[in-house]
């Protein structure tokens, strides 16, 4: 897919300002931002960026003496991952502690850094990245591992969507669903998804589509867990197409957002039918549970 790289220059410079200017610019379709010595690279999805949400978060921001300036260029289009392919990543440790007292812990993995006293003694998940998000590193992909630890999914139907790597469908697949369907707008994301399965040797129970959200179309309300790790703004316009395939008591885990955005997230959920369950935090990162009713009231 193709991205925009917006160069925002803040002066004075500061770490609170960037961390401040990233959260607000979250809303003008930025998905991931890199700190610079002059203020802050932000990347957007060119259909997605909304450069009167840019400007308006410029406009208001609350810091006395700040003045910020940007410039919008085509992003570099290249393996953005390349590096990381090459070097791989130390195993990441996903540690949940259940109702009845057992923790569980969850390794991820890239197959070249796994010491063997930990292969054969834990559930591990092995991902080979190419070009997709998602390997754990990130607080929001943990936490939704963590979440997943602590569910009862044995036997339930799964739907990943913004699938990246595959990584949270293939943790559901091992630790007992039995099928899930992951889908990304991007194709190298949906191709690594089928890579993954296949490494995890869960293949035969994951679908892995090409798009947005609009295929759900071709779902009953089906999912007993769905799972959305993504932007702010598109968890808000897409959470009417999650609800739409949910069967009744199925559970909506999402994250990808500040804990500044529960509030709206849980209004608009709320809207939608759903109930809050919990919400976790890890950092200024967020990840709330809601789930839908078995009756409609």
């Amino acid at each position: 897919m193709k991205y925009y790289e917006v160069n925002m220059t803040i002066e004075p410079c500061s770490q609170d300002a960037q961390d401040l200017l990233a959260a607000l610019t979250g809303e003008a379709g930025m998905e991931t931002f890199e700190e610079t010595e002059t203020g802050l690279k932000g990347y957007a999805q060119q259909q997605l960026l909304d450069e009167d949400a840019l400007q308006m978060a410029i406009q208001q921001f609350p810091f006395e003496g700040v003045t910020i300036s940007y410039t919008i260029s085509e992003a570099e289009d290249k393996d953005w991952n390349e590096q990381w392919e090459q070097e791989g990543f130390e195993p990441i440790e996903v540690r949940c502690k259940r109702d009845d007292g057992r923790e569980r812990l969850l390794i991820i993995h890239d197959g070249r850094h796994l010491p063997s006293h930990l292969s054969s003694s834990h559930l591990s998940v092995e991902i080979d990245a190419h070009m997709a998000f998602g390997t754990g590193t990130h607080e929001t992909t943990r936490m939704i591992c963590r979440q997943l630890l602590d569910m009862p999914l044995q036997g339930k139907r799964v739907l990943d969507c913004g699938c990246g790597t595959g990584i949270l469908g293939i943790c559901a697949l091992k630790l007992g669903a039995a099928s899930c369907v992951g889908y990304d707008i991007d194709e190298w994301s949906s191709d690594n998804t089928r890579h993954n399965a296949v490494i995890n040797h869960v293949d035969d129970r994951l679908e892995s589509l090409c798009g947005d959200a609009t295929l759900l179309s071709r779902f009953a309300a089906e999912f007993d867990v769905v799972l959305a790790n993504i932007n702010r703004n598109i968890l808000l316009h897409d959470m009417q197409h999650f609800v739409r395939v949910m069967a009744p008591g199925a559970t909506l885990i999402l994250s990808g957002f500040y804990q500044s955005d529960c509030q709206m997230l849980a209004d608009k959920a709320r809207t939608l039918g759903l109930h809050p369950v919990t919400t976790d935090t890890d950092g200024d990162w967020a990840c709330s549970q809601f789930t839908l009713p078995l009756y409609k009231s």
